[in-house]
């Protein structure tokens, strides 16, 4: 895939996460600032992350003025309209879905070129899409999503994996795209159907 076709692919997905954790901080009734902080945390967290367990330093989120531009227009975009954003919700979750497929086969490549046993590099990938999130909840003083019983983690983990074995073989490069699809899949059915993860026998589900 042509670089400059993921560099797009890369910032369109850091949008849509940024666009998830300004809307969160709108809810917060944050000023601007914070607005923003959690845009850039949101976006660019996973990342980071990332880049920083394998020594890949600056990380790549830091290196490039597009990776923080990005994200801090995203969020003043939000700040402003955010009515608008919030009537498009259901869409920004098909979008994060997207986002989430694409990071955590992006990211799994990156950490299994890094060296990392298909195992860790498929962790890192699943870090990749899922960090921001994390990231943001806990700075917003919420309990992560992905430990509130939702399928997100999961299916990026799934993705993950493929998509290091598939780097690690060696194998053709249109398997990533089975990794992606997995990932999206999944999340999207998840979405649709209300799949949760399971709970503790004995736990009130309401």
């Amino acid at each position: 895939m042509p670089d400059t076709l993921l560099l797009v692919l890369d910032l369109a997905g850091i949008a849509v996460f940024a666009s998830t954790g300004a809307l969160v901080g709108v809810r917060k009734e944050l000023d601007v600032f914070g607005v923003s902080v959690l845009a850039l945390i949101t976006g660019l967290g996973g990342g980071v992350l990332r880049d920083v367990l394998i020594g890949s330093v600056p990380p790549a989120a830091l290196d490039d003025w597009r990776y923080l531009v990005v994200p801090a227009a995203t969020a003043l975009a939000v700040f402003v309209f955010h009515p608008a954003f919030g009537r498009m919700e259901r869409q920004i979750m098909v979008l994060d879905a997207v986002g989430l497929a694409l990071f955590c086969v992006t990211g799994a490549v990156k950490a299994d070129e890094a060296g990392l046993n298909v195992l860790a590099a498929s962790v890192l990938g699943t870090l990749s899409g899922i960090g921001g999130g994390m990231l943001r909840d806990v700075v917003a003083g919420r309990v992560p999503v992905i430990f509130r019983g939702e399928l997100y983690a999961t299916p990026a983990f799934a993705g993950a994996l493929i998509a290091t074995v598939v780097h690690h073989e060696g194998y053709s490069e249109w398997w990533y795209a089975l990794a992606f699809a997995v990932c999206l899949g999944w999340r999207l059915v998840a979405l649709k159907r209300g799949w949760t993860a399971p709970l503790p026998p004995g736990i009130d589900h309401a």
